[in-house]
């Protein structure tokens, strides 16, 4: 698994990644859901889950819980 430290940074320029491209090109919920290739949005909900779950996963495995 990838440093703790690192993941988190990572979802951090995912997250201001999406949101520059949010304030420059406004909202739209069918290229959040269905992008077109090679966008900012092209992989970034799965991608970004798929992070966010393995920081998750650390932080039980930490405390000895299960989710």
């Amino acid at each position: 698994m990838a440093d703790r430290n690192a993941l988190i940074k990572e979802l951090i320029e995912m997250q201001n990644k999406f949101i520059e491209d949010e304030h420059k090109n406004g909202f739209n919920a069918q290229q959040y859901f269905t992008p077109d290739a090679g966008s900012v949005l092209d992989g970034y909900r799965e991608t970004f889950r798929d992070k966010s779950m393995e920081l998750v996963d650390a932080a039980h495995a930490d405390k000895g819980s299960k989710r």
